[in-house]
C-alpha cells in the first residue's frame, strides 16, 4: 500500500515531465536541418519517465489515472523511438508556405522563391506537379504534465507497444475524455511506421467520433493529403472542404482552400476550383495582405502560383470571356486586374499573342476607367509588336489614343499629373498615328483607301492638338494638319487650321506663312463653293485677311490681299466696313500698285453711295475718274455713278423739304455729267421740285425745255401732265386740259389713256368747255366700259353736263343707261355703282311723280280721276322700285315722295272741281263726302312721313327726312313742331308697307251721292289699287351705301346737277310739266340734301 501511495504521489510529476523542453523541434522539421556532428550528452529523462509510468501501471490498482498513464507511456515510447513529442495542450500551427510548396514529400523540393525564378521555363506539367504536391506537416507534441527523475527504463517494445497501449485504452476505457489524443497518437505511430493505410482508418474514427477535437483540422488535412496523393479526389475534396467550412479560424484555412482548388482542378471542375482560389485571394484581401510585398517570398510565390493555376482554369474555360463571365457571377474584385494580367502573360509565354492581347483588351473593355487599363493597353501594343502584327499594332495604338486622350472620360477619374508615363506614351502614340496616316495618304491613289487615310490622319492630328495644345510641337503639328486638309481640298477646314496655327500660339517661325496660307485656302474654297455658300466663304476670307494684315502688316502680300478683302466686302454689301477697310488700304499703302488703289477708291465710292453718303461718293467718283485712263471701258459707268450721287443729293434735299436745293442738285447733273442717262430724270425732278415751291414760271421753263431736249423720253407724258398742272395752277385749265388730251392721244397703255381722258374732261369742265368735256367723256365711256363704277360715274357727269346745256333728253338717256348698266352688273355691282344708279333712278322717278302731280281733278270728274289714279300708280311703282337699291338717301326720298303722293291725292280731292249743277245742300254733302274720302289719304301721308323718321334710329338722317319732319310739323304741329326745332329722334323702326289708299270716291254726281258714300274701300274708280309690299330696310347696307364713291366724283352732286333741269322738261312724249306740289324737288335731289 505504501508503494502504491508513493506512485500516486509522483504521477503528477511524471506527467509534468513529459512536457519536456517546449522549444524542441519536431522530427519532421529537423529533416531539413543539416546534422550537427558534435558529440552531446543524451538526456535520460525519457527513460526515467517510461520506467516511472511502467512501475505505476504495474503496482497501482486500476483507477481514473490508469488510462492517462497508459497514454503517457505510449507517447513517451514514440518520442523515444522517433524523436517526436506527443500531443501538446494547444494544436501545432499550420505548416509554413514554404513547406506547402514542397514538390515531393519524400525527396523535398527547391525553395518556393525559386518557383517564380523558374517560371519562364517551367512547363504546365511541371507546374501542376510542383504546385499541387502533398504538404509535409509535423505532428503535435505530447503533453508533459509529469516531471520524472532520470532513470533507465526498458523501451524494447517501442512503437508497437505504444500502439498496443493505445488500443488497450480505447478498448478498456471507451469513456476516457482524451481518446481523441489516443487516436491521434495511434495514427501518428502507424504513420511513422509507414502503415499509412492503417493510420487513415484510425483518423477516420477520430474524425467521426471527435469532430471537435483540437486536432481535427490537422487530421482532416492529413487525410486530404493522403487521398490527394493517391488521386482519390472526391475523398480529398471532402476533407479539404471540412476545413474550409470552418473558415479563417482554422490555421489550415488558406492551405485547405489552395489544395481544395487543386483537387477540383484535378477533377476538371474548373469553375468550382476558381471559386476556391478566389476565396483564398478574398481572404488575403480581408487580411490586409499586400499583394505587392516582397518580404515573404514563400507567401508571394504561393499567390503567384494561385494566379497561375487560375490562368490554367480560365484558359481551359475559354479565355477572357470566361474571366468576364466568372467575375460577372462572383462580382468584381480588387485583384481582378492581376488575374487578367496573369492569364495574358500565360498566353504570351505560350506565344499566343492574339489571346494575350485579347485578355488585356477584355479587361480594358470591362473596366475602362481602371488605373491599370492604360498600362494594359500599352502592353497590347507591345504584344502585337513582339508578334510582328503591324496592322494590329496600328489598331491597338488607335484604340489607346482614343481611350486615353486627355479629353477622354478616363481622365475624369484620374489626375493626369499622376500618370506621366501614360501621358508620354499618348503623345508619342498620337504623333506616330497622325504622321503614319498622313504619309500613307500622300502615297495613296484616288479610288483606294485615300479617304480613310485622310480621316485617320486628321483625326489623330486633332487628338494630339486637343490633348497637347501647349506642347512646343503643337504649332508644327497644327501646320501639318492644315497641309493635310489643303491636300484633301477641304479648303474651309484648312483655312481655319492655318489661322489657328498662325494666331493661336506664341509667335513661331511658321506663323506668317500659316496666316497667308489661311487666305489662300479661303480663296480656293470660294472657287469650289456652291453659289449659295459663296457669301459665307467671302466673309471668312475677309476676316482672315484683316487679321493677317493686323498681325503681319509688313508682309509682302499685305496690300494685295487687303485689296481683295475690300472687293469682297463690297460684293457682300457690307458697305460700311468696305469704306473703312478701303480707306485703310489707301492710307496705309499709298505706294501700292495703281490697280489696287483704283479698285479701293471705286469700292469707297460705290459703298458711300450705297450707304447714302452721296457727297463722299461724289468726291470718291471724281478721284476714280482722275485715276482712270480716259479710254477705259468702265469710265462711262463711273460717269453715270457720279451723276447718280449728285441726283441722290437732290433726292435727299427733297425728302428734307428743301425743294429749292433739290432743284439745284438736279440741274447740276447736266453740268457735271451731261451725257448721263439719269439727266432727263434729274431735269424732270427739278421741275417737280420747283412745282413744290410754287415757282410756276421756272417749272414751266424746265418742263418745256425737257420736252424739247428729250422729246421721246418715257417721262414725256408725265412731263405733259406736270405742265398741265402748272398751267392749271397758273389759272389756265384750258391749256392744262389740252395737255392731258395730248397725253391720252399719245398713250399706248390703256390705263394711262383712260386716266388722261378723265383728267382732261374734268379740266375742260373747269375751263367751262362743256362740249370738249362731253367729247372726252364720250370717248372714255365708249372705250372703257369697265370698271363699271368709273363708267357710271362718268356717265353721271355727262348727264350733268347735258342738263347744264338744257339737253334733257340726252340727260335722261344717260340716266337710263346708268340704271341699265347697274341692272346688268351682276357680280361687278358695287356699292358705288348702286348709289349712282339709285340717284339716277330717283331723278327719273321724279319725272314720273311730276306727271302725277300735274293732273288736276277737273270735270268730267271720272276721266280726270282715272288719269290721276293711273299716274298715281305709276309714281308709287317708280318710288317703290327705288327701295331695292338700299341707298339710305334714295330710300328716304322715295318714302317722302310716296307720302307726297298720298298728300297730293288727298289735296287733289279737296281741290277738285265741283259739279256746277249742285245746290247748296248737295254741295255741302258733296264737300263732306270729299273730306271723308280725302282724310284717309292724308292719314296715310302722315304715317308714311313718320316711317321716314324711323330711319333716324339706325343713324340715317338727311334732307329727305328733314322734309318729312317739316311736313309732319305742318300737319301735326302739336306733335312734331318740337322735333323740327330740337331734332329729337324717333326711336323705333318697324317693317312697313307702301300701298295705295284703300279707296277713291267715284265722281260725286248728285245721282251718285249714295253710291259714292258706299264705294268699296278696295277700289279706285272701279279699278283695284295694287298693294306694293316692301321688306324691312337693311340698316347695315344703308349705313355704308355710298362708301365707295370717290371724293372727286360725288354721286350726289352728279345726281343733283344732272336733274337740275327736270322742272323744265320731263320726257320727249310727256305733256308740259305742271307746277310741282309744295315741297317737291324741282328736277331731282335738292342742293341742300346732305350726302350720306
Amino acid at each position: 500500500m505504501r508503494d502504491h501511495r508513493r506512485v500516486l504521489l509522483i504521477l503528477p510529476l511524471l506527467l509534468g515531465a513529459c512536457l519536456g523542453d517546449g522549444s524542441r523541434r519536431t522530427l519532421a522539421s529537423l529533416r531539413d536541418v543539416e546534422p550537427d556532428l558534435q558529440e552531446v550528452a543524451v538526456d535520460d529523462g525519457i527513460d526515467q519517465a517510461i520506467a516511472g509510468y511502467r512501475q505505476f501501471l504495474e503496482e497501482a490498482p486500476a483507477s481514473s489515472l490508469t488510462p492517462e498513464a497508459m497514454r503517457r507511456l505510449a507517447d513517451l515510447k514514440l518520442e523515444k523511438e522517433f524523436g517526436v513529442e506527443g500531443g501538446s495542450a494547444a494544436p501545432m500551427p499550420a505548416p509554413a508556405s514554404g513547406t506547402i510548396m514542397q514538390a515531393n514529400a519524400e525527396e523535398g523540393s527547391a525553395p518556393a522563391s525559386l518557383a517564380s525564378i523558374a517560371r519562364d521555363i517551367e512547363s504546365k506539367g511541371d507546374f501542376v506537379e510542383r504546385a499541387s504536391a502533398a504538404s509535409r506537416i509535423d505532428y503535435a507534441a505530447m503533453p508533459a504534465e509529469l516531471d520524472l527523475p532520470g532513470s533507465e527504463l526498458s523501451a524494447s517494445q517501442g512503437p508497437a507497444e505504444a500502439i498496443r497501449l493505445y488500443d488497450r485504452i480505447l478498448e478498456q476505457y471507451p469513456g476516457y475524455p482524451h481518446n481523441d489524443e489516443v487516436l491521434y497518437q495511434k495514427a501518428r505511430a502507424l504513420d511513422e511506421l509507414g502503415r499509412n493505410d492503417e493510420a487513415i482508418v484510425v483518423t477516420r474514427r477520430l474524425v467521426a467520433e471527435f469532430p471537435d477535437s483540437r486536432h481535427i483540422d490537422e487530421v482532416q488535412f492529413r487525410r486530404a493529403e493522403y487521398f490527394f496523393t493517391r488521386k482519390k479526389y472526391l475523398e480529398a475534396e471532402e476533407s479539404y472542404g471540412a476545413i474550409v467550412v470552418r473558415g479563417p479560424r482554422s490555421e489550415y484555412y488558406e492551405l485547405a482552400l489552395y489544395k481544395l482548388g487543386w483537387t477540383l482542378y484535378k477533377q476538371m471542375m474548373l469553375e468550382e476550383a476558381l471559386d476556391q482560389y478566389v476565396a483564398l485571394l478574398d481572404h488575403k484581401v480581408a487580411s490586409a495582405y499586400d499583394f505587392d510585398q516582397t518580404d515573404d517570398e514563400a507567401d508571394q510565390a504561393r499567390i503567384e502560383d494561385t494566379y497561375r493555376v487560375m490562368s490554367l482554369c480560365f484558359s481551359d474555360l475559354g479565355g477572357p470571356e470566361a474571366v468576364e463571365t466568372f467575375f460577372e457571377r462572383k462580382g468584381a474584385r480588387s485583384y481582378e486586374d492581376r488575374v487578367y494580367e496573369q492569364l495574358a502573360e500565360f498566353y504570351f509565354e505560350k506565344l499566343r499573342y492574339a489571346d494575350a492581347a485579347s485578355v488585356y483588351q477584355a479587361f480594358v473593355g470591362r473596366y475602362p476607367f481602371h488605373r491599370e487599363s492604360p498600362r494594359f493597353s500599352m502592353r497590347v501594343v507591345s504584344i502585337y509588336e513582339a508578334g510582328g502584327f503591324p496592322k494590329l499594332v496600328l489598331e491597338s495604338k488607335k484604340a489607346f489614343a482614343a481611350d486615353y486622350g486627355l479629353d477622354s472620360a478616363y481622365w475624369t477619374h484620374f489626375d493626369v499629373q499622376g500618370a506621366p508615363e501614360v501621358v508620354a506614351y499618348l503623345k508619342a502614340n498620337l504623333r506616330d498615328l497622325a504622321t503614319h496616316y498622313h504619309a500613307v495618304y500622300q502615297q495613296s491613289e484616288p479610288g483606294t483607301d485615300r479617304v480613310a487615310n485622310f480621316e485617320e490622319s486628321s483625326r489623330w492630328y486633332g487628338a494630339y492638338l486637343a490633348s497637347f495644345a501647349q506642347d512646343p510641337e503643337a504649332p508644327s503639328i497644327h501646320y501639318r494638319l492644315a497641309d493635310l486638309l489643303l491636300e484633301n481640298e477641304d479648303f474651309g477646314d484648312a483655312a481655319r487650321a492655318y489661322a489657328q496655327t498662325a494666331y493661336d500660339y506664341p509667335r513661331h517661325d511658321q506663323a506668317a506663312a500659316a496666316g497667308y496660307a489661311s487666305i489662300f485656302a479661303r480663296r480656293q474654297q470660294e472657287k469650289a463653293a456652291l453659289e449659295s455658300d459663296k457669301q459665307a466663304v467671302k466673309r471668312a476670307a475677309v476676316a482672315d485677311t484683316l487679321r493677317f494684315v493686323d498681325v503681319f502688316p509688313e508682309h509682302e502680300h499685305a496690300a494685295g490681299v487687303l485689296g481683295a478683302a475690300v472687293d469682297d466686302l463690297f460684293a457682300l454689301e457690307e458697305f460700311g466696313e468696305a469704306i473703312v477697310v478701303g480707306r485703310r488700304l489707301i492710307e496705309r499703302y499709298p505706294a501700292a500698285d495703281a490697280p489696287i488703289l483704283l479698285s479701293a477708291w471705286s469700292v469707297v465710292a460705290h459703298s458711300s453711295f450705297e450707304t447714302g453718303a452721296f457727297e463722299d461718293a461724289e468726291r470718291a467718283y471724281e478721284r476714280v475718274l482722275a485715276l482712270m485712263d480716259p479710254g477705259a471701258r468702265e469710265r462711262d459707268a463711273m460717269v453715270e455713278n457720279l451723276a447718280a450721287s449728285i441726283y441722290k443729293q437732290g433726292e435727299r434735299a427733297a425728302e428734307a423739304g428743301d425743294h429749292r436745293a433739290a432743284a439745284d442738285h438736279f440741274l447740276r447733273v447736266a453740268r457735271s455729267a451731261p451725257g448721263a442717262a439719269i439727266r432727263p430724270v434729274a431735269e424732270y425732278d427739278a421741275a417737280a421740285a420747283l412745282i413744290e415751291v410754287a415757282d410756276w414760271a421756272a417749272a414751266a421753263e424746265v418742263l418745256e425745255a425737257f420736252r424739247r431736249t428729250h422729246p421721246t423720253h418715257e417721262l414725256g407724258p408725265r412731263a405733259t401732265q406736270q405742265l398741265a398742272f402748272v398751267y392749271r395752277e397758273q389759272g389756265e385749265p384750258g391749256r392744262a386740259a389740252e395737255e392731258y388730251a395730248r397725253v391720252a392721244e399719245e398713250a399706248d397703255a390703256p390705263d394711262l389713256r383712260a386716266e388722261s381722258l378723265l383728267v382732261a374732261g374734268g379740266l375742260f369742265e373747269e375751263a367751262g368747255l362743256a362740249e370738249r368735256a362731253l367729247g372726252v367723256y364720250r370717248t372714255y365711256v365708249t372705250e372703257f366700259t369697265h370698271p363699271i363704277d368709273r363708267a357710271v360715274v362718268t356717265r353721271s357727269k355727262m348727264a350733268q353736263i347735258h342738263a347744264s346745256l338744257g339737253d334733257v333728253r340726252a340727260q335722261h338717256a344717260e340716266l337710263r343707261r346708268i340704271v341699265e348698266i347697274d341692272a346688268g352688273a351682276g357680280e361687278e355691282r358695287t356699292q358705288a355703282v348702286r348709289v349712282v344708279a339709285a340717284r339716277a333712278a330717283l331723278t327719273l322717278a321724279e319725272v314720273v311723280h311730276a306727271r302725277f302731280a300735274e293732273i288736276r281733278l277737273d270735270q268730267p270728274f271720272e276721266r280726270s280721276l282715272r288719269e290721276k289714279q293711273k299716274r298715281m300708280n305709276e309714281s308709287l311703282k317708280a318710288m317703290d322700285a327705288l327701295v331695292d337699291y338700299e341707298v339710305a338717301e334714295v330710300t328716304a326720298a322715295a318714302t317722302f315722295y310716296i307720302a307726297e303722293v298720298y298728300a297730293d291725292f288727298s289735296q287733289a280731292l279737296l281741290d277738285s272741281e265741283r259739279p256746277s249743277d249742285l245746290g247748296a245742300a248737295d254741295l255741302q254733302d258733296y264737300e263732306m263726302a270729299l273730306e271723308e274720302e280725302a282724310f284717309p289719304f292724308e292719314e296715310r301721308a302722315i304715317e308714311t312721313h313718320e316711317k321716314n323718321l324711323e330711319l333716324m334710329s339706325v343713324g340715317v338722317y338727311n334732307g329727305w327726312i328733314e322734309k318729312s319732319l317739316a311736313r309732319l310739323a305742318k300737319s301735326m304741329p302739336g306733335r312734331y313742331a318740337k322735333f323740327e326745332s330740337s331734332g329729337g329722334p324717333i326711336t323705333s323702326l318697324e317693317t312697313f308697307v307702301y300701298r295705295v289708299p284703300a279707296s277713291l270716291i267715284a265722281p260725286p254726281a248728285p245721282e251718285a251721292a249714295a253710291e259714292l258714300a258706299a264705294t268699296d274701300a278696295g277700289t279706285v274708280g272701279g279699278e283695284p289699287a295694287p298693294d306694293v309690299a316692301r321688306a324691312p330696310l337693311d340698316a347695315s347696307v344703308v349705313e355704308g351705301a355710298e362708301a365707295d364713291v370717290a371724293d372727286g366724283d360725288s354721286i350726289e352732286a352728279d345726281s343733283s346737277e344732272a336733274s337740275s333741269a327736270a322742272a323744265s322738261a320731263v320726257s320727249e312724249d310727256a305733256p308740259p310739266a305742271a307746277p310741282a306740289p309744295v315741297g317737291m324737288n324741282q328736277g331731282g335731289v335738292e342742293d341742300d340734301v346732305p350726302s350720306e
